[in-house]
């Protein structure tokens, strides 16, 4: 797994300084099933908004 995994949503509750993700499991998913063309066809599922 990645040592560093980065993100620009400043509202992500995983979101710390630097632009870092401190997620303990990223849960990304394709909208068009099991592959993806490109990041556009891709979403974050472990965004949760800060609160």
């Amino acid at each position: 797994m990645a040592r560093d995994v980065f993100c620009e949503v400043s509202n992500c509750k995983y979101w710390e300084k630097g632009n870092k993700c401190a997620a303990d499991a990223i849960y990304i998913v394709s909208h068009t099933g099991n592959q993806a063309a490109d990041q556009k066809e891709t979403d974050c599922k472990t965004f949760e908004p800060e609160v």
